[in-house]
């Protein structure tokens, strides 16, 4: 069994930057760096659908974060919250089996 090739971000900027360019056709890179085309087009598609998050000031990028922080707090508080439940259902049930009901 093959197994995928892991590339880093920065390693994709370089490649999809040399493209967008004109550094490289998009066949010379394929080949120099053994890519299907179709990674290379979606590579390229994310590059462009994101790049205005380059130009996104640093207010935004907190509040964006205090958000994901307060969303992951909920989740915790919900998941605690479940367990609790689940440990008094357990009780309850055992309870009442051994009442006769």
């Amino acid at each position: 069994m093959r197994n995928r090739r892991v590339f880093t971000p920065q390693f994709k900027a370089q490649v999809v930057l040399e493209v967008l360019s004109g550094v490289q056709s998009p066949a010379a890179a394929c080949r120099e760096y053994s890519l299907k085309p179709e990674v290379l087009s979606r590579w390229k598609a994310e590059l462009v659908d994101n790049a205005h998050k380059v130009f996104q000031s640093d207010e935004q990028r907190s509040q964006e974060q205090a958000r994901i922080a307060e969303l992951e707090r909920l989740a915790g508080r919900l998941t605690l919250e479940l367990e609790v439940i689940k440990k008094a259902s357990s009780i309850w049930t055992s309870a009442s089996s051994r009442n006769g009901r």
